[in-house]
């Protein structure tokens, strides 16, 4: 299969105050969400002026990615298209049967297996191509990256980083802590062909990104930013709830890594450095937060790499892995069935 072209694929953000509900109501369309729970989430945002740090970190890779591009003689144009904020996908795919593109790859800012972080970017590529209609091109998805070296290490390096911040006399006392979304128990339980790959690949990288940094200290791997109705179940244990019972088994000291994200956006800097910190400041934990991979130059050729494999299958180099190859590793596969990480059925009407 040729390809003339790759797309950035996103989550996207409010670049305004006046932007911010509407955002929102995109995000949770056909949910059912109270807009008295809509207009909490909104003040998070408007905390930091109403935008959302995430286009404009969009912004930064895709320069990153085509310079990248460039620079290795792949020479392939990259667009950028999101989920829920301007760029939409569905102009940006409308852009590309303008300029000429029959076939595309897509490259979407979420390494891992499940509903949200993977299938439904695929029913976004689907409903956007629907939009355009019958001269839409098409647009094929990337594989999982949550194991590939241009992730592992740069998260690695931000945890060492964020390690040498601390009081080395604290070191014996200090839990790594790996942070990811929550999600219904019941779609962790959907997620990859066999179902349990969301935690189960979470687990890999967070072992993966502790080797690496700091194989002398502890690491949990928890939850954050969980959203749904309280009578539904979802992943925990919290990170304010994990940071108090800490304090329980005499932790000093944290750093906080969120491995489920590739970029400091609004769930970063609201759930960990706004809401998780003060938590740890009432408890009298020293508290640090690592970085995100952003458009670390690992990350940005790892993009390039995984275009590289789907372009030409049979000459790619091997499936590239952080860390060591000895034991067993979850596989990764290039495309997704049609039963794989299917969303939660929603209770029908009573």
């Amino acid at each position: 299969m040729s390809y003339d072209a790759v797309v950035l694929i996103s989550f996207g953000g409010p670049e305004r105050p006046d932007d911010v509900l509407p955002f929102l109501q995109n995000v949770t369309r056909g949910r059912n969400v109270p807009p008295e729970r809509l207009a909490e989430v909104a003040e998070h945002y408007r905390h930091f002026g109403g935008v959302s740090p995430i286009n404009q970190q969009n912004r930064e890779l895709l320069a990153a990615i085509r310079a990248d591009f460039a620079a290795h003689g792949l020479d392939l144009p990259v667009y950028w298209g999101n989920r829920n904020w301007h760029p939409m996908l569905a102009d940006t795919v409308a852009q590309l049967r303008d300029d000429g593109v029959r076939s595309a790859l897509g490259f979407v800012t979420s390494a891992y297996a499940g509903y949200s972080s993977c299938r439904q970017y695929l029913e976004d590529i689907a409903a956007a191509r629907a939009a355009v209609g019958p001269d839409a091109p098409r647009v094929d998805k990337l594989r999982q990256y949550w194991d590939h070296p241009g992730f592992v290490e740069p998260h690695a390096d931000a945890v060492a980083a964020a390690l040498a911040t601390l009081a080395p006399g604290r070191r014996a006392t200090t839990r790594l802590v790996f942070t990811a979304h929550s999600i219904p128990v019941s779609m962790a339980a959907t997620a990859g062909p066999d179902g349990g790959r969301y935690e189960a690949q979470l687990r890999e990288t967070a072992a993966l990104v502790a080797a690496a940094a700091a194989p002398d200290l502890r690491h949990d791997l928890v939850w954050q930013s969980r959203s749904g109705p309280p009578q539904v179940p979802w992943l925990e244990p919290d990170i304010n709830d994990h940071l108090r019972s800490l304090v329980d088994e005499g932790v000093t000291s944290v750093v906080v890594s969120p491995i489920g994200f590739v970029s400091d956006h609004l769930e970063v800097v609201w759930d960990l450095d706004t809401e998780a910190a003060d938590t740890a400041k009432q408890l009298g934990l020293d508290f640090v937060r690592a970085g995100t991979p952003g458009t670390d130059p690992r990350f940005v050729a790892m993009v390039r790499e995984l275009v590289l494999e789907r372009l030409d299958p049979a000459n790619a180099v091997p499936r590239r892995l952080a860390g060591s190859s000895d034991g067993p590793r979850l596989p990764a596969w290039d495309t997704c069935g049609v039963d794989c990480c299917q969303p939660p059925r929603r209770p029908g009407p009573r």
